[in-house]
């Protein structure tokens, strides 16, 4: 059982930053892909970004591309996701999630289905 617990949302004005931080705890050390992915009111989840185990392999969606990073440390087992030049449509909840695996292959790491863990959501809002 791996617990996930998000920080660092809050209110931002369009173009400022924020980075969100996801800690991770119990059986992870059999290779853990972290991931996030966000919810507007009214819309479905959506995939916003994922990284390998081993961080070598990232993913990111064409909405944030450019200007989102994610990273991880693996001791202990934090993922951060920095986001950048917001916008107000990145308005949303945005959770973290993992799964027990150590491919980056895309297909698996960006479909919300393959995750296992979901944190509780840290809510981002983008004024304009």
């Amino acid at each position: 059982q791996v617990q996930l617990v998000e920080s660092g949302g809050g209110l931002v004005q369009a173009g400022g930053s924020l980075r969100l931080s996801c800690a991770a705890s119990g059986r992870t050390d059999s290779g853990y892909a972290m991931g996030w992915f966000r919810q507007a009111p009214g819309k479905e989840r959506q995939f916003v970004s994922a990284i390998s185990w081993s961080g070598w392999t990232v993913h990111y969606a064409d909405s944030v591309k450019g200007r989102c990073t994610i990273s991880r440390d693996n001791a202990p087992n934090t993922v951060y996701l920095q986001l950048s030049s917001l916008k107000p449509e990145d308005t949303a909840v945005y959770y973290c999630a993992g799964q027990t695996t150590t491919t980056g292959r895309r297909s698996k790491l960006v479909d919300p289905r393959e995750y296992d863990s979901w944190g509780q959501g840290t809510q981002v809002t983008v004024s304009s």
